[in-house]
């Protein structure tokens, strides 16, 4: 990764913090994406400490306003011309329904929207660095709750783990409809699910404090931040993944999502629809 340069959102912590550590020990410039600036710095520094690598840098973000991911782009694109990157990370658990600056439910705007935004306004760097890689980190549980087009916003109901797992859905169908229109670009989209990993997000889908939750307990019953940043990592970086496409990875082995994200119709009812709430044109491509 010597030279090449690459993006990771909610790098602040948990899988985020620990893919841009490992991003950084390989020598890439690494970009890190954080809303808390102190925690978001901390990080930072604390990532160059440990691996030497000075070319650690941070954008301040809320990944949850349209405006601020516009900002974000811009302020990448003035600084940087080439992405070789793109680490769609950052996701949320809200226990109660919540609307953002957008008037957008809270979790399909910053698990959904933001990475399909981010990776819009990103593409032109993206074709700049080909070969490329975008890659959004997704979940198993997925399959349990196909999308309701009439409903996205959970007007009518919202459960905090089934509003979770639709959005992981969107991330998968969002990649493959990705990837069709990426293909001759020498960019990859791909996605994974990076096992059950014990942080503060696993606690907020289980309902539990995060302060006495799995991811603080004794018994902690998921894997590290660290292995899931190594299932990220194979998908983002390995040569044995470059030419994958289009695909979804659980413990680094290709696998199989739920039928539903299969459809192409869906997929692009989703795709049409993302474009329409964020206000870009997606089919610039």
């Amino acid at each position: 990764m010597n030279g090449r340069i690459g993006i990771v959102t909610g790098a602040n912590a948990g899988i985020g913090k620990a893919t841009a550590a490992g991003l950084a020990a390989m020598g890439a410039t690494v970009v890190m994406v954080c809303r808390n600036p102190e925690r978001g710095e901390a990080a930072r520094l604390q990532i160059r400490e440990e691996t030497g690598n000075d070319s650690v840098h941070l954008i301040i973000a809320d990944l949850s306003s349209f405006g601020s991911i516009r900002k974000l782009a811009r302020q990448f694109s003035d600084h940087y011309q080439n992405l070789h990157l793109l680490v769609n990370n950052a996701g949320i658990i809200p226990e109660r329904r919540r609307l953002t600056v957008n008037g957008i439910e809270m979790q399909l705007a910053v698990n959904h929207l933001a990475p399909f935004l981010l990776t819009n306004l990103l593409l032109g760097a993206l074709k700049s660095g080909a070969p490329s890689r975008v890659v959004t980190v997704a979940s198993q549980v997925h399959s349990n709750s196909p999308l309701d087009f009439t409903d996205l916003h959970s007007d009518h109901s919202y459960s905090a783990s089934q509003v979770y797992r639709r959005t992981k859905l969107a991330n998968i169908m969002f990649t493959y409809e990705l990837a069709r229109r990426l293909e001759g670009t020498h960019i990859t989209a791909n996605c994974l699910h990076p096992g059950v990993i014990a942080t503060g997000l696993l606690d907020n889908y289980m309902a539990t404090s995060s302060k006495a939750g799995f991811a603080n307990s004794g018994g902690i019953p998921g894997d590290t931040p660290a292995t899931g940043a190594e299932a990220v990592l194979h998908v983002a970086t390995s040569p044995d993944t470059q030419d994958a496409n289009g695909k979804y990875f659980v413990a680094g082995k290709l696998s199989d999502s739920a039928p539903i994200s299969y459809d192409q119709d869906q997929q692009k009812k989703l795709w049409d629809t993302s474009s329409h709430l964020t206000g870009i044109d997606g089919n610039e491509f």
